[in-house]
């Protein structure tokens, strides 16, 4: 198994693709905490995880606050004694709101997840993996963070965020065993959607204009496998870049 003996925190772990990367994580041999803002779904996928003889706990997790964060980290250490990955997925779309109807709190809102949250759980593992000097991070970014109108204009500044982010993060820990990459999935069929409610016709006009060359909508167990890839030893020499998983859509 490829992560056996590891202990993995899985952000946004209650559906779609974090579940299915804590599935595969717990089949692969880790400890999976499987964190949620919806604390009942992660705890079915825990029931899951251990039906199957694997270890996982649930934790509620709101990742734009701190203090959730720190509890989230803490609860993993005092569980499973360390931390050895982490996978940031938890993410929320912006209604295809573009640039000039913004509001300030969408912005933040959006940033506050998609960003922000990452930062602070990088930040909170930081210590732990510079003192064993190993660890791998995962952070699930977007084909929006690579180019410019799968979503509105704060979903796809912040996921460039995150990959910037994660090219920082990556080189600057480098020489203490520390890897950190990212994942742009294209379109993957999870139900990210949901936090769409409603859609601003202007942005959803100009962002569709790509859809008729997508090859193809993706399932959570694609991108589970590429972010196991990532997190296993497979994957020693890859570090600080963005693999793609979208079937060839940003290819054309």
């Amino acid at each position: 198994m490829k992560l056996s003996g590891k202990v993995a925190v899985v952000t946004g772990a209650a559906s779609g693709m974090g579940k299915a990367i804590a599935e595969l994580f717990a089949k692969e041999g880790a400890k999976v905490i499987v964190s949620d803002l919806n604390v009942d779904n992660a705890r079915k996928v825990v029931e899951g995880i251990t039906a199957k003889g694997g270890s996982a706990i649930a934790v509620a997790t709101n990742v734009a606050i701190e203090q959730d964060v720190q509890q989230l980290i803490d609860t993993a250490v005092e569980k499973f004694g360390t931390v050895d990955i982490l996978v940031n997925n938890a993410g929320i779309m912006d209604n295809f709101v573009p640039a000039g109807d913004i509001t300030d709190e969408l912005w933040e809102k959006v940033f506050a997840v998609n960003t922000t949250g990452p930062m602070r759980t990088t930040r909170k593992v930081l210590p732990i993996f510079t003192e064993k000097k190993q660890g791998v991070i995962v952070n699930i970014a977007s084909a929006g963070g690579l180019f410019g109108s799968r979503a509105g204009a704060a979903y796809t500044a912040s996921k460039h965020a995150v990959v910037g982010f994660t090219k920082n993060v990556g080189f600057q820990y480098a020489k203490l065993g520390i890897r950190c990459n990212a994942i742009a999935p294209g379109a993957v069929n999870t139900n990210i959607a949901a936090s769409l409610t409603a859609p601003n016709p202007f942005g959803v006009e100009r962002a569709s204009i790509g859809m008729a060359i997508n090859p193809g909508l993706g399932q959570p167990e694609d991108i589970a496998k590429v972010a196991l890839f990532l997190a296993s030893d497979d994957s020693s020499f890859v570090n600080g870049t963005t693999v793609t998983a979208d079937a060839g859509w940003t290819a054309y």
